[in-house]
């Protein structure tokens, strides 16, 4: 799968892996907000020639087919043509995340299965389905009321990587699988570290300081003892549960087994936040407050952290500065800039003209004549002036070339 924004970059990319895979997806679904300043995803929606010219240069370049995963429009018709669209333009697999680019977070909600139905109905290809999968129930009800031809999950196969197998199984049993792939095939740690979170999110509401310990441990074998640790807490627990004794929180299962993770709504409070069975004073993971900021507007846990770190931080877009852009692509100028751009433009114009840019701290004219200088100082030859260079010679451009590395 490519996240994309030009034809040629796309197909260029999709040639080099066409021979080791069975089709290549265009992403069009990430609502994330570094698919907004990327241009990508689902922020990509509206440009549907943009969208035509992509998929018609890698259906006519690819030996593999094109699949594309999309979000939907509020408006059902609109969702429909733009399935039609993407079909007509050579789509030949399309995956309809039932959400709109708005709802995610903690503003998720529910998918609407009825414009994945509208879509299955109006398109010849085949049509997978997204969103509202929490268990293997979900599945066959969603491929009853919609039709469609398979059923992806991201969040709830997260939670329950065995959910296709209609089983609930010991949240260890399926850590410690893991974490033998990770060690034979290594991974980043944050990788580890959000996977784990998943697996043992209700577990972790109980036991907040392994919780803090798995956020804070800096290798891999110390992220499998705080995992040996929750297996050893759990079973324990299990050792001493009384019985008819049923799970708290109002959980469909005890917390050590695989189960799924609703997401709150923007106005409730995460019951990872609530004091029974937690430690008072801790933040849950995803706890989302409101904060008396403006607007009072719901603050993510990275903007509840830098508010921890600087209480006077305000995040009100109106307060905030206003950069100017870069003549050539849109990102905030340097101030100082003589060609009023930002600094990887900047570099790449003073390159060519041989030009000089103090703002950037980009010195390719004053280098160059430097270097011409030294040369023909060795020769006895008084140093010409920079347009008088004429034929400049390999090692005057490999100085050039240095410059522009540096």
């Amino acid at each position: 799968q490519f996240c994309a924004n030009d034809p040629e970059v796309f197909v260029q990319a999709a040639l080099l892996a066409q021979d080791y895979c069975d089709a290549i997806d265009l992403n069009l679904g990430c609502p994330q907000m570094i698919a907004k300043r990327g241009h990508y995803g689902a922020f990509l929606q509206e440009e549907w020639d943009l969208l035509q010219r992509m998929i018609l240069l890698a259906n006519e370049k690819l030996s593999v087919p094109i699949t594309c995963k999309i979000r939907v429009f509020p408006d059902i018709d609109k969702t429909v043509k733009y399935a039609q669209m993407l079909e007509k333009a050579g789509c030949q697999l399309l995956t309809v995340h039932g959400r709109t680019k708005e709802q995610k977070g903690p503003l998720a909600g529910v998918a609407s299965w009825e414009h994945i139905q509208a879509v299955r109905k109006a398109v010849n290809i085949p049509v997978f389905a997204n969103g509202n999968i929490q268990c293997l129930s979900d599945v066959e009800e969603c491929i009853r009321k919609t039709g469609v031809h398979g059923v992806m999950s991201a969040e709830g196969n997260l939670h329950n990587p065995a959910l296709f197998e209609g089983r609930n199984p010991l949240v260890w049993e399926m850590a410690e699988e893991y974490l033998e792939i990770v060690r034979k095939y290594p991974c980043p740690l944050s990788y580890v570290r959000a996977h784990l979170f998943k697996l043992w999110h209700h577990t972790l509401q109980v036991y907040q300081q392994l919780r803090e310990e798995l956020a804070k441990v800096k290798t891999l074998e110390g992220i499998i003892d705080v995992n040996r640790e929750l297996k050893l807490r759990c079973q324990e627990e299990i050792a001493n549960q009384k019985e008819g004794e049923k799970p708290k929180e109002g959980l469909p299962f005890f917390h050590w087994i695989c189960q799924p993770y609703i997401r709150p709504g923007p106005k409730e409070r995460c019951r990872e936040n609530g004091d029974s069975g937690t430690e008072k004073g801790v933040r849950g993971k995803r706890a989302l407050e409101e904060e008396e900021d403006g607007n009072s507007e719901l603050l993510s846990k990275n903007k509840q952290k830098k508010k921890l770190r600087n209480p006077n931080k305000s995040f009100d877009p109106s307060l905030k500065p206003k950069y100017a852009k870069c003549d050539q692509c849109g990102n905030p100028k340097g101030n100082k800039c003589v060609f009023n751009m930002c600094r990887g433009c900047c570099k790449k114009r003073a390159f060519k003209e041989v030009a000089d840019c103090p703002g950037h701290g980009l010195l390719f004219k004053t280098k160059y004549e430097k270097s011409l200088s030294w040369q023909h100082s060795q020769r006895g030859i008084q140093t010409p002036e920079i347009s008088q260079r004429g034929d400049a010679e390999v090692g005057e451009m490999a100085v050039l070339k240095e410059a522009g590395a540096s």
